[in-house]
């Protein structure tokens, strides 16, 4: 697997996804299976190892039911 430079957006989705996955009592493969993807590279995302395209910061906050945008922003406890 190609692994690239980490940024603190990155970051800020990692937590933001395991956050949201913890207050819905979602497993990764739950999560993985909502949003139509992988779970080996959710798991990478949720490490921040792995980048996520625009189309699957899509599919994640679908599954959700937020926007892309509440997955990339910072709260206060980060």
């Amino acid at each position: 697997m190609k692994r690239t430079v980490k940024s603190p957006l990155r970051d800020v989705l990692a937590r933001n996804m395991r956050l949201l996955r913890a207050e819905r009592g979602w497993s990764q493969e739950f999560l993985a299976a909502e949003a139509g993807l992988n779970r080996t590279y959710l798991s990478a995302v949720e490490r921040s190892e792995q980048n996520m395209s625009i189309d699957n910061l899509y599919k994640v906050a679908k599954a959700f039911g937020v926007s892309a945008g509440d997955l990339l922003k910072e709260t206060e406890a980060g």
